[in-house]
């Protein structure tokens, strides 16, 4: 193997993405002997999601970061054009589930979910204001922070304000908090930054406040559904009998904690379990390999996390759109790891956010190989500088 070949081997990033590869494969695999989908093979559909994903992390490896960062806008814009093509299409392709229009779902052979691909869009698009804007102001004053967060938040809630309409607030939540994870690390003044920080979680405070206290008024105020408000009193008060959020909390209780310290092992599944396969996949790998299996999970998360840090970390002096990508990528990871498996163990409230990486599903994981592919092309172009600088 050449050494120019040699780059394109990032070890690391390859084991971590096999890791989560076989992981995810056991799990469904587990979550199907419970039968609640007859007839249906999630995993054969997983590897195929997985292979087209891999061919996509191939292809994205023939890119330069140069090519994303003069796309980036466009691509944001066809993010949101599909959002807003979604908001407006009629049910014969895009029909309502659970009272959500979040897939365009008639298509035949495939459903697909906007926001999982606006997701990669909007963290191109913020690195790339980032950078323009560093690049613009040379000399960092009060007023060009202000631009800088007046220019994210602008282009934060432009997408936040169709996903809430499909209603998704989870989804809405994780570009809010890939956006502050970006404006945290542009290197804004520190005063800014706490009032931010100060704001942003007195609201936080004043808005479950609101819920628990003056749940009616909190529906006109924050525009937040009922059942949404059910969620938050379930995670408030776990001892009142709420349906569907109090079964599915005591459900995957009991799932991962019958797993004790090693799990059942294979073909074992006993408890049942609503979206064990997709939101619920962390309660089956509880279930079938116990607290250790469920450990390791954690520990290769964090792996991967901090591997994303120390990568923008390393690239920041040689390609700041990249290192802002791997920023972008991490607060991502970040947020659906702590919500997901939080939420599973009754620590979260209830929402619809997958396991990346782990949990079935077409889009989430199409989406998630796709950034892991622009993140590999990093560590790629940065391999590549530093054989330059050393020969």
């Amino acid at each position: 193997m050449s050494k120019d070949q040699s780059k394109y081997i990032q070890f690391d990033l390859m084991i971590i993405l096999i890791s989560f590869i076989i992981i995810s494969l056991l799990a469904i695999y587990n979550a199907q002997q419970l039968g609640q989908y007859p007839g249906q093979n999630f995993v054969m559909k997983q590897i195929i999601y997985y292979a087209i994903g891999i061919c996509v992390i191939a292809a994205l490896q023939f890119i330069d970061l140069d090519q994303l960062y003069k796309s980036s806008l466009y691509l944001y814009i066809f993010g949101i054009f599909l959002l807003v093509f979604l908001y407006f299409s009629p049910s014969s392709i895009a029909r309502p589930v659970n009272n959500a229009k979040k897939w365009f779902n008639e298509i035949p052979f495939i459903t697909i979910q906007p926001s999982e691909f606006a997701k990669i869009a909007f963290i191109l698009f913020l690195a790339m204001i980032i950078c323009k804007h560093k690049e613009k102001f040379l000399k960092q004053t009060l007023n060009n922070d202000l631009w800088l967060i007046l220019k994210i938040v602008v282009f934060t809630i432009i997408p936040i304000s169709f996903i809430l309409k499909e209603p998704d607030l989870g989804t809405s939540l994780v570009f809010v908090f890939i956006a502050t994870i970006l404006v945290v690390l542009s290197g804004i003044d520190w005063k800014i930054l706490s009032l931010l920080v100060v704001g942003g979680v007195a609201s936080v405070i004043l808005s479950l406040l609101l819920i628990v206290n003056l749940p009616e008024l909190s529906q006109k105020i924050l525009g937040i559904k009922p059942y949404q408000i059910e969620r938050v009193m379930t995670w408030f008060d776990p001892t009142q009998q709420v349906d569907d959020d109090r079964f599915q909390i005591d459900r995957s209780l009991q799932t991962i904690g019958s797993g004790q310290l090693t799990g059942k092992g294979m073909n074992r599944a006993e408890v049942a379990l609503p979206e064990a396969h997709t939101d619920f996949i962390f309660s089956i790998i509880g279930e079938s390999f116990g607290f250790i299996g469920s450990a390791t999970v954690i520990f290769l998360f964090f792996i991967l996390i901090y591997k994303l840090v120390t990568l923008g970390m390393k690239s920041y002096h040689v390609n700041p759109f990249g290192a802002y990508i791997c920023f972008g990528f991490m607060g991502l990871i970040l947020i659906h790891t702590f919500q997901n498996i939080g939420m599973t163990i009754g620590m979260m409230p209830i929402t619809g956010i997958p396991l990346l990486f782990v949990s079935y599903g077409g889009s989430t994981t199409l989406s998630t190989m796709i950034t892991f592919g622009i993140v590999y092309r990093v560590a790629v172009e940065y391999t590549q500088q530093q054989s330059y600088l050393f020969k």
